[in-house]
């Protein structure tokens, strides 16, 4: 048990994969459950009472990670010593920070091989306490799922089929090793006749060399049957089924019709980390754009919710009007004064990118042609579907750009009342020192887009604040806090939801976007974006200019290294002009060569090459996609033709056979139990005893009773009654019968060709269908019952043979010792 506890641990660890870069965790880890099973073994074998077993192994464990990771500081190198505790400690305390400064897959520094190490051998330690000592096999089965509960709660993609299907087995094992200590426990058990062979009389001894194995019973076989059917389904039937989004073959309530279905999505915030701390940069999408000014940021998410811990985005329903269908998008809110332009931009996203469910697109978007079913939320003009993904998709969009100037934005006043009661609704709960600082460091400002202004220097030049990818994703109100009043150190999320939170509280209607920056520039009009470019920013409304976005981000090689600064967010110099130089961008305007300038976009690779000539795909009406009716109806026929291309496989074995040699000596092969032959290489009454299998199964296909224990001429004459046959089918019938008769008692061989009786088994299958409703002929067409019964007797005896193997295996050893 403490060998199959082990392994069980070890296998479920494999799903961890997902989380590090490399292989080398998966050693360190087996040798801690190693450690972690000779402490519990030695607690054991000193028969310690049960509580001490985990400290035993948790000793052995400490002492595995004192080796492995501090043994500079250790007693004899493995001894846990003061110094070499602290070092532990600190080692903890690096791999923890490393974990939330990378995305998974996370390199293998030695803080994080030193908590993946620890983390599985905590669970050997558990696994060994319940299964091994206190004899709770199936509760081991908790911290085992809980390694596979880490990579599915930190990755999207989660734990791959065949890492899943190791664990499930080994998990198994260990259910059947705990069954068979527990039944050993009652003592020798009794011995059968099994497989053959000769069963001793009571009190003799077994013959030389023939070994008596105990019979693990129907139940034990079944309960190994059903765990394996169980598994197999779980693991291959999500693999087979086309579940839509919107139901089974996308017939759920987003679909044509008048229900309406919530979209669900990865919290975009967790999403945004993962981008920015990728280690490869991998390129997201490309695009052209005939934007004159260069091209401007590209929006996937409006959050336009605050509750006091995280920005969200309302919920999302979505109904026939809401597709977009190539038709015209609402105008943007509040666009009606400022000057604008429209642009045109071709999108190319990678085929790499996975679960993009919703769009990129420049803001304010009117028109967009991709093929699928994608939707228009109107209040924010994001763009979603509820079942196709963005990645390795072409589409164009149209958008209209904004041109305010700060003149523009000083003189809008007033807000609509939705617009107000919506996007200034701050949390009762935030505390008044936050409230109070956004009154501090907006003071003197008149007007709204002055205020906005000096927060967002603030942000990016006097308020001390330093980018930091490293630092940990904001979970609770607190996070905020502490990043406004004491640490300042964060990324684009929490300088985004700060100044957005920050001009609510001034009565400024705002909001967080997500997306990514413009990227980089590799020729005239082509752009890449990769993902590390993804970016949140605030966006504010102002009346007759719509919503506009500021940056109070750090940019250039100190923040993030394609952000730029908006002119109209700018503060005005002492002659009116707004000061292009006022704040530190990675380039003084906006054009097609600034990225070039950018600190950051040297280290930025060019792996797409000439990208020139990005060619969308065809437009699409995206409406209804039949792809999903296909592929269920594939599989529903699949199905249905199982049983019917059995039955006709097993027709074609049997009369296929009689052309293979006879082997051994003549003669007819003995009955079995149920009046039938067992299939295998003919004799010569070979063709009768395909003919009779034959016709036994064509009477239950078409559901007509079988007495096993009838003789073939008992059966002939009471089906012939039943049925009350012509003279034809009854003579086919009857020559049927003989010849099986024949080749089970006769001396001699039967006469009939196998040709003959072929053509006697088609006139009794004719006559038999004759006989009997429409609905039993077309079920022994489609679905001849004993294609089913051949179904589960080869199942059953594969899990006999299953078990004797298995039975064989769990005997070795004592075989090897007797030797």
């Amino acid at each position: 048990m403490t060998i199959v506890a082990a392994v069980a641990t070890l296998a479920c660890s494999v799903g961890l994969y997902p989380l590090f870069a490399g292989g080398r965790w998966f050693w360190t880890g087996t040798a801690a459950v190693l450690a972690a099973a000779c402490g519990g073994l030695v607690s054991r074998r000193l028969r310690l009472p049960a509580v001490l077993d985990p400290l035993f192994g948790l000793a052995a464990l400490l002492l595995y990670l004192t080796a492995a990771y501090a043994a500079g500081e250790a007693w004899l190198g493995f001894v846990p010593s003061p110094g070499s505790l602290s070092h532990l400690v600190d080692l903890a305390g690096d791999g923890w920070s490393a974990a939330n400064r990378y995305a998974a897959p996370v390199p293998l520094v030695s803080g994080i091989g030193f908590l993946a190490a620890a983390g599985i051998g905590v669970v050997a330690v558990l696994v060994d306490l319940l299964a091994v000592r206190l004899r709770r096999a199936a509760p081991a089965g908790l911290p085992l799922l809980a390694m596979y509960s880490v990579p599915a709660a930190v990755r999207q993609d989660g734990v791959g089929w065949p890492a899943f299907a190791i664990g499930a087995v080994a998990f198994l094992a260990l259910l059947m090793a705990d069954a068979r200590e527990q039944v050993g426990g009652w003592g020798r058990a009794v011995t059968v006749h099994r497989h053959g062979e000769e069963l001793p009389l009571a009190g003799a001894e077994p013959p030389s060399g023939q070994r008596v194995r105990a019979d693990g019973g129907r139940r034990a076989a079944s309960g190994r049957r059903i765990a394996l059917g169980s598994v197999a389904i779980a693991v291959l039937l999500p693999l087979a089924v086309p579940i839509h989004p919107r139901g089974v073959f996308g017939m759920g309530g987003g679909g044509r019709g008048r229900g309406d279905q919530t979209v669900t999505t990865p919290d975009p915030l967790v999403s945004l980390k993962r981008e920015l701390t990728r280690l490869d940069d991998s390129v997201v999408l490309t695009y052209r754009t005939d934007d004159p000014d260069g091209p401007d940021y590209l929006r996937l998410y409006a959050l336009d919710r605050f509750d006091g811990d995280r920005w969200t985005y309302s919920r999302l329903s979505s109904s026939a009007a809401d597709r977009l269908s190539g038709r015209t998008l609402p105008p943007p809110p509040g666009l009606s004064i400022a000057p604008v332009h429209e642009v045109t931009t071709r999108v190319k996203v990678s085929g790499e990118v996975r679960d993009m469910t919703f769009l990129p697109v420049p803001y304010a978007p009117t028109r967009v042609s991709i093929k699928g079913d994608w939707r228009v939320h109107r209040q924010s003009l994001m763009i979603y579907s509820l079942s196709d993904s963005a990645g390795g998709r072409s589409y164009t969009v149209t958008s209209l750009r904004a041109d305010p100037t700060a003149a523009d934005l000083s003189a809008a006043v007033g807000y609509p009342a939705d617009v107000v009661s919506h996007y200034t609704a701050v949390p009762k709960n935030i505390p008044p020192q936050i409230r109070a600082l956004a009154q501090n460091v907006t003071a003197g400002a008149a007007t709204a887009r002055a205020q906005a202004v000096k927060l967002q220097r603030w942000f990016t030049l006097t308020g001390g604040f330093t980018y930091d990818l490293s630092t940990p994703a904001p979970q609770r109100g607190n996070d905020l806090v502490d990043f406004l009043l004491r640490s300042k150190r964060g990324y684009c999320e929490q300088f985004a939801a700060s100044m957005a939170l920050m001009a609510r509280i001034l009565g400024i209607p705002s909001r967080v976007a997500m997306g990514y920056t413009s990227g980089t520039q590799t020729q005239p009009g082509t752009w890449v974006v990769r993902s590390r470019d993804a970016h949140a920013w605030p966006e504010l409304y102002f009346e007759g200019s719509g919503w506009v976005r500021f940056e109070p981000t750090p940019s250039g090689a100190a923040g993030q290294g394609t952000a730029v600064t908006p002119a109209y967010s700018r503060p005005a110099d002492g002659g009116g002009r707004q000061g292009d130089d006022a704040l530190p961008t990675p380039a003084a305007t906006s054009g097609p060569d600034r990225s070039s300038a950018s600190p950051q976009a040297a280290p930025h690779r060019n792996d797409t090459g000439a990208q020139n000539g990005l060619t969308p795909e065809d437009s699409g009406d995206g409406g209804w996609s039949a792809a999903p009716w296909i592929a269920g109806g594939v599989l529903v026929l699949l199905l249905l033709a199982v049983p019917m291309v059995l039955r006709a496989l097993t027709r074609r074995r049997r009369w296929a056979v009689l052309s293979t040699p006879p082997q051994g000596r003549g003669g007819s092969s003995p009955p079995d139990v149920r009046g039938g032959v067992p299939d295998g290489v003919p004799d010569g009454g070979g063709a009768a005893h395909a003919a009779w299998r034959e016709m036994r199964a064509d009477a239950l296909d078409h559901g007509l009773e079988w007495r096993p224990s009838d003789s073939p001429r008992a059966a002939a004459r009471r089906l012939g009654e039943l049925l009350e046959l012509d003279e034809v089918p009854a003579e086919a019938l009857g020559r049927i019968a003989r010849a099986e008769e024949l080749a089970r008692y006769a001396r001699t061989r039967p006469a009939d060709p196998p040709e003959l009786l072929r053509a006697d088994v088609r006139t009794v299958r004719a006559a038999f269908a004759a006989s009997v409703g429409r609905r039993a002929r077309w079920r022994a067409r489609v679905f001849p019952p004993s294609a089913m019964a051949q179904a589960r007797s080869a199942l059953r005896g594969t899990g006999l043979r299953a078990a004797d193997l298995a039975d064989r295996l769990n005997d070795l050893p004592n075989r090897v010792r007797r030797r």
